[in-house]
């Protein structure tokens, strides 16, 4: 088990967000913006965790340095497992590696065919076709996904809001939803650790699978060489964060704190505005800070 108290190494009051996303993938602002936003909520250690791509990395990074943050390369690698869709967030890696690289591009080989099936998925519903409209969303037009589709649909006033978008037709069962292949959990963990980098479990409340299903995703994922598990962010209730500080702590896990951003009125919590860490647990960082 976890036993050093992450308060005797680092200051309680570090704002750090390792969890954020920009227009390289499904996030309204563009690396610099989101980065910049960061630093004036008062975030000094950070991470873009774009889904499935390092585009925004490099630019992200420039302007982390410019403001006297302290940047950590990040990615959110979107995994199929047990036939459910889990996400891994990639942190501290060598972004220049081949084998990360390659998972990212084989991934995105499949989102274009994808975003084809769900447009002509809603308008066999009866919906007009928005893929054109998406695609406008999607700064990054290879990694169109969801909530591209959900912001045009609610600009086309088809919804009022993505939430809603979501539930009545993105979602599994629903006209737009189309289920897709994305990389094995075993292929996403080890090209992060191949490439230096901490895997870290997000958002593991999201996930709807039985309490069995659940510590059996924990328990491969440890076994593949995992290290890390969102316990703050912005998809947690304060009891789930209480839940997974447990788990953290039980399963010898780093925690992990992270806001989950992709646009303002979209998002819960603004860039840096989680809750902090619950005591008790040993911050992903820790290895970073030394």
């Amino acid at each position: 088990m976890l036993k050093k108290n992450p308060h005797d190494s680092f200051p309680h009051d570090l704002n750090v967000d390792l969890h954020m996303h920009s227009s390289a993938s499904d996030g309204a602002l563009a690396p610099e913006a989101v980065i910049t936003r960061a630093h004036f909520n008062g975030v000094r250690m950070l991470a873009l965790t774009d889904h499935d791509t390092l585009a925004g990395q490099h630019e992200a990074r420039e302007t982390a340095l410019a403001l006297g943050l302290q940047y950590i390369h990040g990615v959110e690698i979107s995994v199929t497992w047990g036939g459910a869709t889990v996400h891994v967030v990639g942190l501290n890696f060598d972004p220049q590696s081949q084998a990360l690289n390659q998972v990212l591009t084989d991934i995105q080989c499949g989102r274009q065919a994808r975003a084809r099936l769900m447009a002509q998925g809603l308008v066999e519903h009866g919906l007009p076709d928005v893929l054109e409209q998406a695609q406008h969303y999607a700064g990054n037009p290879d990694l169109i996904g969801r909530t591209h589709f959900a912001r045009a649909m609610v600009a086309a006033g088809i919804c009022p809001d993505m939430s809603e978008v979501f539930q009545r037709y993105l979602v599994p069962g629903k006209p737009g939803y189309v289920p897709h292949e994305w990389a094995s959990l075993g292929r996403a963990v080890k090209a992060i650790c191949g490439a230096g980098g901490v895997a870290v479990l997000a958002h593991p409340a999201r996930y709807r699978l039985s309490a069995i299903g659940q510590w059996a995703l924990i328990d491969e994922f440890k076994a593949l060489g995992g290290l890390g598990i969102e316990v703050v962010t912005g998809s947690h209730s304060d009891q789930e964060a209480r839940r997974f500080q447990r788990v953290a702590v039980e399963q010898s896990l780093f925690a992990s704190r992270g806001s989950d951003f992709h646009a303002e009125g979209e998002s819960r919590y603004d860039v840096g505005a989680v809750p902090p860490l619950p005591d008790g647990t040993l911050p992903v960082l820790h290895g970073w800070m030394h």
